[in-house]
């Protein structure tokens, strides 16, 4: 009984978990944009374990970039079922790398892989269920 009531409060919830997850993503990101190309180079380079190999510095600043300016259109709700596509893509060349560079059993990678599989299950169901209405898009 208690529960349905709350329904009625989904967009703030929706609000509430952009706001929260858009902040964490701002503070992840800006220090990857500031740090510069040799860090760039190294955020690229885990595109080889999706089998691409070329312009690693660009690669690792798209990745910066989605970071910081993901994080951002979550936050103000803009361009949020781009930004959470490009989010998914994200964590999952992360949790490729993670798997592949892990030494151990199945359950050793899926523990160090996990941070970037739950953040890539949180954005593809933002994907699927859009901003809320306390947001510039306004679903």
């Amino acid at each position: 009984m208690i529960f349905r009531y709350l329904s009625k409060y989904r967009d703030t919830g929706l609000l509430l978990l952009r706001i929260l997850i858009g902040l964490s993503f701002l503070a992840h990101g800006l220090p990857k944009l500031m740090e510069g190309p040799d860090l760039w180079i190294m955020l690229g380079k885990s595109m080889q374990f999706v089998g691409v190999t070329a312009y690693p510095i660009f690669w690792g600043l798209m990745a910066a970039l989605t970071e910081f300016v993901g994080g951002f259109l979550l936050l103000i709700g803009f361009c949020f079922r781009p930004a959470c596509l490009f989010l998914v893509i994200n964590m999952a060349v992360a949790t490729t790398m993670h798997f592949h560079t892990t030494p151990g059993d199945f359950m050793e990678k899926w523990f160090v892989a996990s941070h970037a599989i739950e953040l890539g299950s949180v954005f593809l169901s933002l994907l699927l269920i859009g901003p809320g209405k306390f947001s510039v898009d306004r679903d």
